[in-house]
């Protein structure tokens, strides 16, 4: 399976890149590909390296400006004109969608895939992997959300909630034999 991952890029504290190396060695032992960002820095290289030393692939979508981050000897390296292309091209990649500890651009990158999924134009699993409590209050904003007529969907259709890299990775599986 082709497991999309969006996530930092930023040198991050053991609390966040602990569970994210768990999670790639469960991606790379699974013998799965990990569709990511595709730079060689910070969380995202951390999610990188764990997954290429576990035996999995690395399929990396970069962007024209951030090109030179980008992590030499990939298996699969695109680079993609901007961002909105980036995000495309991660989304067809994918067979599944994990969203892992990050910032503004991986906020951006959740709630376009929670979007797409709301009216129906993807069906692909999503996990959000809820590291140290770090996305409870986003967890509380959804639920309110829902609470208050915001969603046409379920909640639970939309997006899974994984405090642990196994459930996470237990969840995907699950949900493509399914299919």
């Amino acid at each position: 399976m082709n497991i999309c991952v969006f996530l930092s890029a930023a040198d991050l504290d053991e609390r966040y890149t602990r569970p994210a190396r768990e999670f790639a060695e469960l991606i790379g032992k699974g013998g799965h590909t990990l569709v990511w960002g595709g730079s060689d820095v910070g969380l995202m290289k951390v999610v990188a390296d764990g997954v290429a030393e576990a035996g999995g692939r690395l399929l990396g979508v970069s962007v024209e400006f951030l090109a030179l981050k980008a992590r030499p000897g990939a298996d699969e390296m695109l680079v993609a004109a901007d961002l909105a292309e980036r995000k495309k091209l991660l989304l067809e990649k994918a067979d599944a969608v994990v969203i892992m500890v990050g910032g503004t651009g991986t906020l951006d990158e959740a709630t376009e895939i929670l979007e797409l999924k709301k009216h129906g134009r993807t069906e692909k699993p999503v996990v959000l992997l809820n590291t140290a409590g770090f996305y409870d209050g986003l967890k509380e904003q959804f639920r309110r959300m829902e609470a208050e007529g915001f969603l046409p969907r379920p909640l639970s259709e939309l997006v899974f909630f994984a405090d642990e890299p196994v459930g996470a990775l237990a969840y995907l599986e699950d949900s493509l034999r399914a299919r």
